[in-house]
């Protein structure tokens, strides 16, 4: 009988969990400095013996997923973070910005064989694999976790949808891997064209928004549909399983959800940015902050797995915009809210006005002060150099959605 857990990672006690965790990082920390310049540069004032908890992590620095392509300009091709030279790589890599990323050797390196078990890949299975084999490292990802699986892969990559179709017919794969819509493009024209293509029973996918009304016609037509949240940099980050509810985060990584612009991070049920650290011994990533949004929540899956659980994909957190010819950043917002403790949630509004920027500071207080708000705004013209008004707001007005600056500005 097949097992309903990848392996006994999965069902631990979670302040075990965490306890293994820790005692681990504290050296995936010195190896990093040891053999990295970069996080010798990055780390230099850290002590990995003192990283023992989740209070003393969120004190290292955060490293920006948006700032990897110039660091590895000024070295490439890694920026200095790779614990090895480029030739004891595996594969090297090129995503958008240009940003490189490496990949070991060894099998299913990027961790994915997890998250395809949770979505019931098993051996015998056949994988059409749509993710794109070209420069990027989405296909390989996926690949590797499936053949880790004894499952065979069929590289389909993007496109040339007819051949996939005569493919498809053929070879009748049982499971798909690929950005959500894709996956309808093959059924629908399949459809047109009088193809039977109704092998399919499961599907991961990335990449994308699954809308539930996509998930809904998918499970109509007889396919299992589960959503799978990875990065070039880290690999898995977490995974869906049969219970549908949230996102499992990997047992390779440790996530943070944290206040973006700050890296402080936030109570369950909070949305803010996704910053994960990972333990690959090649390419270690130390409070990588994704730039994604996401929430933690309360409680373990009913499935048995009992890791945390993030909402999955709730939007960007890099909200800096332009005012008046001038940057303004969230952190530089959340600076002006923490100048005062009896306010809750703020958020910086830019609107168009007479043809002129204007700057509205939203905060929940517990009362309608004139005063407090001609105080605040004194702050915010302090910290950003740019007047603005400020609106004191009733306590839960707000809304959670991890934004701090929203710009409502048209351009027309």
């Amino acid at each position: 009988m097949t097992s309903a857990h990848f392996d006994q990672l999965e069902t631990r006690d979670p302040e075990q969990r965490e306890i293994a965790l820790f005692n681990m990082l504290p050296s995936v920390i010195q190896r990093a400095k040891e053999l990295a310049p970069g996080w010798a540069r990055h780390l230099a004032d850290v002590d990995p013996r003192e990283v023992t908890d989740r209070a003393a992590l969120a004190k290292l620095p955060i490293l920006r997923k948006s700032s990897l392509s110039t660091l590895q300009a000024e070295q490439l091709p890694f920026g200095g973070f790779a614990t090895a030279d480029p030739s004891a790589m595996a594969r090297i890599f090129m995503s958008p910005g240009p940003i490189f990323e490496p990949e070991g050797f060894g099998a299913d390196w990027w961790r994915s064989a997890r998250a395809l078990y949770a979505a019931g890949f098993r051996k015998g299975d056949i994988v059409h694999n749509t993710f794109s084999y070209h420069l990027t490292p989405g296909a390989w990802i996926m690949d590797a976790g499936a053949r880790a699986l004894g499952c065979t892969v069929i590289p389909a990559g993007p496109g040339n949808t007819e051949q996939q179709l005569e493919f498809i017919a053929r070879l009748k794969p049982t499971a798909y891997v690929g950005v959500p819509d894709y996956l309808k493009i093959l059924l629908d024209k399949a459809k047109e064209a009088g193809r039977n293509i109704t092998s399919f029973q499961r599907a991961v996918v990335s990449g994308g928004a699954l809308y539930p009304s996509l998930r809904q016609e998918y499970r109509e037509r007889g396919i299992a549909v589960y959503q799978v949240y990875a990065t070039a940099d880290v690999g898995v980050i977490a995974y869906e399983s049969s219970a549908l509810e949230g996102m499992i985060v990997d047992e390779g990584v440790i996530v943070e959800i944290v206040q973006p612009g700050t890296g402080d991070p936030l109570p369950p049920g909070e949305v803010g940015e996704v910053v994960v650290t990972s333990f690959n011994r090649d390419y270690p990533m130390i409070r990588l902050a994704t730039g994604d949004l996401s929430a933690v929540m309360e409680g373990i899956s009913p499935c048995g797995r009992t890791n945390m659980r993030i909402k999955g994909w709730l939007g960007r957190a890099d909200q800096t915009t332009k005012v008046k010819g001038m940057f303004v950043h969230p952190q530089q917002v959340v600076a002006v809210g923490k100048r005062y403790p009896e306010l809750g949630r703020v958020r910086l509004v830019v609107t168009r006005s007479g043809e002129q920027d204007v700057m509205t500071l939203l905060a929940e207080a517990p009362t309608q002060d004139s005063a407090l708000a001609a105080r605040i705004a004194e702050t915010l013209q302090e910290v950003t150099k740019l007047r603005g008004n400020v609106e004191l707001k009733p306590f839960g007005s707000l809304p959670n959605d991890g934004k701090i600056i929203a710009d409502e500005r048209t351009y027309g």
